[in-house]
């Protein structure tokens, strides 16, 4: 049976510490940054979205008014987009709002979202294979394939509608990307999506 461990004033402390430091960002965001409605569309600063399931080729790119994308590229697959934080299209978090589409060949990959789009790049360095950062590490899943998992960087290159503020910005992307054999990959990516810019 497990024992209850009183905390001690320590603990507590930094507790009280770190819920002042979330409060404290909480008002620098609000004094930078607009608050919207609740029932106005535009998305938070940062949004969070989740890119899950198989992914199927995509061998015509939907025309979404983004400038940089190559609409005759034929080397695209997409999967789907899952709403996670400040991002307008769906409550529940079980409904898909929009599509992915992404090459493994052109550094350019796409963002078909509600009541706009979004075109990013992928930072060509620094790759720190070590870490996984801007690359993959693998690792066996026992049956066969890999998880393939890694953070990238990308550049926001071009925005439509309500997500045109956010040209300019970036995307952080934390990814674990099960390659099930050799033609089927099963995303599951978190993307931290803002107007900051990477350094």
């Amino acid at each position: 049976m497990l024992k209850r461990v009183s905390e001690s004033p320590r603990a507590v402390s930094r507790r009280g510490f770190f819920g002042g430091a979330i409060v404290g960002a909480a008002a620098m965001l609000s004094a930078s940054e607009p608050v919207w409605a609740d029932d106005d569309n535009r998305p938070n600063n940062p949004f969070i979205v989740l890119l899950k399931g198989l992914y199927h080729p995509a061998p015509q790119l939907p025309d979404l008014g983004l400038s940089g994308v190559d609409l005759d590229d034929t080397s695209y697959m997409t999967t789907r987009i899952y709403p996670i934080f400040g991002v307008p299209g769906s409550r529940d978090q079980d409904d898909a709002i929009g599509h992915f589409y992404v090459s493994l060949t052109n550094p350019v990959c796409i963002y078909d979202l509600p009541h706009g789009a979004i075109a990013m790049q992928f930072a060509g360095s620094p790759v720190i294979p070590e870490i996984g950062f801007n690359t993959f590490v693998p690792f066996p899943d026992g049956k066969g394939g890999s998880f393939l998992e890694g953070t990238f960087e990308l550049s926001i290159l071009d925005a439509t509608g309500i997500y045109k503020r956010f040209k300019g910005g970036h995307n952080h992307m934390v990814d674990r990307l099960h390659q099930l054999d050799a033609t089927r990959l099963d995303e599951f990516c978190f993307c931290n999506i803002s107007r900051y810019q990477f350094p």
